[in-house]
């Protein structure tokens, strides 16, 4: 080996001796810690000492920022809380306000629905009693009314299945129910009508129908009236008969006379009421008169006559004779009975007539029933229409069983046809 490699030699072994000397003393630094030098003074602190002093350090001055932060801004983060609780206290009281006057405006718009069906109800039960008088009235008609059906009651609550009785509750009209247990009945059926407005409609248009089936009810008995009325004063006139002197004459009656008249401020159906009550009276008076007129048949069942009134051929001489009756056949002992109300003038043998009934009806009309074969009346008694006073038979100037039946005005003998005729007309009125 050269000289010049053994120095090579010896200085790397030198300069590896110094590496690990460095080595070393850093390894023994780091295992002793950090030293802290202050006023010439060291002090030498472990690793976890150090980043515990340094943690602490750290926390102290975030500390301290957010306290000098705080005071510093605190007035500003005080006055920004107290600015939002005012705006959500204010919002609070805003809705509730808000909340209160719609509720006000509820319970007020519920009140003035109250008494709008209050009054509805009062409407309808004033409705309702009025009707009840019309019916009242259209009931004393008896003698027309008898064949109309009357209306169903309008507290039925226009078909909704549910009785209602109405009644005053608090000076306020109500519907009570008849019973406690038709008081869900009535809820459903309210329910399912829509609410108490619908019923109140349904309320409505049941009167309406109530209301207009006594209009018509009420028409057609003016109608009726009228009809009849002209009917009997025309068959009167058309036989000469006065109706202006058949009077009633019944005991315990009397007074002043006072001329009918309309009432005041009266409605419709009241003026129409009114007139039906003077037809009524006239009609009275007209089948009072024609009670006392032989417009009624002699005989019972079909008018058969053997000869008629007027010119014929005598049946004993043949030769042109005057027949002042109707001869109607009759089987012997058939009952004649009286054709009006009158008095008995007659009642005997009387030549040709052989036994003979004559009859005063008054207003100048009479009539006559001969070749009687019984007489059971006497002269001076009142008859009625219709009651038997004598039986058939062929006395007198007869040819066979028969009645010989005349009618007579003011003494002179007319054709009894005309009375019977206009009898056949008036069938069903009289």
């Amino acid at each position: 080996m050269s000289s010049r490699s053994i120095s090579y030699h010896r200085v790397g072994l030198r300069l590896r001796a110094a590496d690990a000397k460095t080595n070393h003393s850093a390894s023994n630094r780091a295992a002793a810690g950090y030293t802290l030098t202050h006023g010439g003074r060291q002090v030498r602190v472990g690793p976890f000492a150090f980043w515990l002093v340094l943690i602490a350090f750290a926390m102290m001055a975030v500390w301290t920022i957010t306290t000098a932060t705080y005071f510093a801004f605190r007035e500003d983060v005080l006055t920004r809380l107290i600015t939002r609780q005012a705006e959500m206290q204010f919002g609070y009281e805003d809705r509730i306000a808000e909340m209160r006057a719609q509720v006000d405006r509820i319970s007020g718009r519920q009140l003035l629905d109250q008494e709008q069906y209050e009054e509805k109800l009062e409407q309808i039960l004033r409705r309702q009693t009025a009707l009840e008088s019309r019916t009242n009235a259209l009931n004393s008609l008896n003698d027309v009314t008898s064949s109309i059906k009357p209306p169903a009651r309008a507290g039925t609550a226009g078909g909704l299945g549910v009785q209602l009785k109405p009644a005053a509750v608090n000076g306020k009209g109500a519907l009570l129910l008849r019973r406690q247990n038709d008081v869900l009945d009535a809820r459903k059926v309210i329910a399912k009508s829509g609410g108490m407005g619908a019923v109140m409609t349904q309320l409505q248009a049941s009167l309406d129908q109530v209301e207009q089936r006594q209009a018509a009810a009420l028409d057609w008995i003016e109608e009726h009236y009228v009809s009849r009325a002209r009917r009997l004063r025309g068959v009167l006139a058309e036989l000469g008969v006065d109706v202006g002197k058949s009077a009633e004459h019944a005991a315990g009656l009397g007074g002043p006379f006072v001329p009918p008249r309309a009432p005041r401020d009266a409605n419709g159906f009241e003026r129409q009421l009114y007139r039906i009550g003077v037809a009524r009276i006239q009609i009275k008076g007209l089948t009072r008169t024609l009670q006392n007129v032989p417009v009624r048949k002699p005989l019972e069942g079909e008018v058969d006559l053997a000869s008629s009134f007027g010119i014929r051929q005598d049946p004993f001489t043949g030769s042109p004779a005057m027949h002042t009756g109707l001869d109607i056949h009759g089987e012997p002992g058939d009952p004649v009975r009286a054709s009006a109300d009158g008095t008995i003038t007659a009642a005997g043998w009387s030549g040709g007539y052989g036994r003979v009934v004559d009859i005063d009806h008054g207003n100048g009309l009479s009539t006559r029933y001969a070749h009687l074969s019984a007489i059971d009346v006497h002269v001076g008694q009142p008859v009625r229409t219709g009651q038997i006073v004598g039986k058939v038979g062929s006395t007198g100037r007869s040819t066979g069983p028969h009645l010989h039946y005349e009618t007579r005005v003011r003494g002179e003998a007319v054709d009894p046809q005309k009375f019977l005729r206009a009898g056949a007309r008036l069938e069903g009125q009289i």
